[in-house]
């Protein structure tokens, strides 16, 4: 059996993990589950601290990030949300506008299990309206972005498809968010979120802040049906296990927090049953994660280029300007960014990696089943997640720089 093949881990007839004939029903039906109730219970308790960002000590690092200008394709986006209003009812549009300081915008989550009464959830709307909701996301993203999120749509369909659940996992069952008004100068910003996926595009002038990013796919391919070929997830995978190859027997002892994703060696309490081995989850805005492994600094030229090549592979949905503005603040922060690994090096072995830095947070995992019934990691259900640490996720510190410095906000 391949290390990546899913097949003899798909649930047999009668054995799912879909418990409701529609999404409401299944979630009600999962939340009586205590450890369902104690996972939402304390993500309530997240979400009710104010904001302050991932940080690596629990101190907020200033004068990182400035409101300057990056070439984001800000009046194709004006435009394509302004249709989108256009085809909506009052009544949509009012379940999906939010003043842009909304503190909803940190109300994502990537279950399954819908549980939200705001946004515009995009099954339970026509074809015209997710359509154009669609080609927001098309004047937004890269064509890689735009991709890489209809791929993930597709294989949760996928999924749902595998496990007799395809109301409950389907191909559009997010939710839409637009926070503020749409402007070529003034602050706003749009969300996409729902299982394996949270985008969060927020938008200031030509500037673009595209980050918290949750991508993921259990499975992360399709080999049959009518998204059959979709794959996702190679290059961070690859990317990730050439670096860690690449370093010196010193160098990996220095990158590698534990051999085992699961006991062993891993250190107590690391390994959560929903998050796995990640730190930036949802609702894990604030949270205060410590540098590990092995710093940049310490690595050749040669492997130097090769991580910021594989930070680039992490924020190629943004498009041109905007990434080459993300790729300019990694550089500038290279020497103190560091590069940890939990897991084995051979191709057969899941791990867990992440980069981080005071500007990027970027973790890789591979996960247990969910809906598949495979006990240990596997190559073939992926988590990944970018942040922005020190408080920019979501805009939020260059949101407040232009409460601070715009003229009409000092009145």
């Amino acid at each position: 059996m391949s290390h990546n093949d899913y097949r003899p881990f798909v649930p047999a007839p009668g054995h799912t993990n879909i418990v409701g004939p529609t999404p409401r029903a299944h979630a009600e039906t999962r939340l009586q589950n205590p450890r369902a109730q104690g996972l939402f219970g304390t993500w309530a308790k997240l979400a009710a601290t104010p904001f302050a960002g991932l940080t690596a000590d629990g101190h907020v690092r200033p004068g990182l990030f400035s409101l300057q200008p990056e070439d984001a394709p800000t009046p194709a986006m004006v435009e394509a949300v302004k249709l989108l209003l256009r085809v909506l009812s009052p009544a949509q549009r009012s379940a999906m506008c939010f003043p842009v300081d909304s503190e909803l915008w940190r109300h994502w989550q990537n279950t399954e299990l819908y549980v939200e009464h705001h946004g515009l959830r995009l099954d339970e709307v026509g074809t015209p309206v997710r359509e154009m909701v669609l080609a927001v996301l098309r004047a937004s993203l890269s064509g890689k972005g735009y991709d890489v999120t209809r791929g993930v749509m597709q294989l949760n369909r996928f999924l749902g498809d595998l496990v007799a659940g395809p109301e409950v996992l389907g191909e559009w069952a997010y939710i839409f968010c637009l926070f503020g008004t749409p402007s070529e100068s003034e602050p706003w910003g749009w969300q996409l979120f729902g299982h394996h996926l949270s985008l969060n595009c927020f938008v200031i002038g030509r500037q673009m802040v595209f980050t918290p990013c949750f991508l993921g796919a259990e499975p992360n391919y399709a080999d049959t049906g009518p998204f059959a070929g979709t794959r996702l997830f190679e290059d961070e995978e690859r990317g990730g296990l050439a670096l860690m190859r690449s370093l010196s027997p010193g160098q990996q002892n220095r990158a590698i927090v534990a051999h085992s994703m699961v006991g062993g060696d891993l250190p107590p309490d690391r390994r959560h049953f929903a998050d796995n081995l990640h730190l930036g989850g949802a609702y894990q805005d604030n949270r205060i994660v410590p540098y590990e492994g092995l710093r940049a600094s310490e690595l050749s030229a040669l492997q130097r280029r090769d991580l910021l090549e594989l930070v680039a592979s992490y924020v190629a949905p943004l498009p041109p300007g905007p990434l080459a503005a993300r790729l300019a603040e990694a550089e500038r922060h290279l020497a103190e960014t560091h590069f940890c690994w939990i897991g084995g090096s051979d191709e057969a072995s899941p791990f867990y990696y992440r980069i981080q830095s005071p500007v990027v947070f970027i973790e890789f995992d591979h996960h247990a089943g969910v809906f598949l019934t495979n006990a240990e990691p596997a190559k073939f259900h992926v988590h990944t997640i970018v942040r922005t640490p020190n408080g920019n996720d979501y805009g939020i510190d260059l949101l407040r720089l232009h409460y601070r410095h715009a003229a009409h906000h000092r009145r």
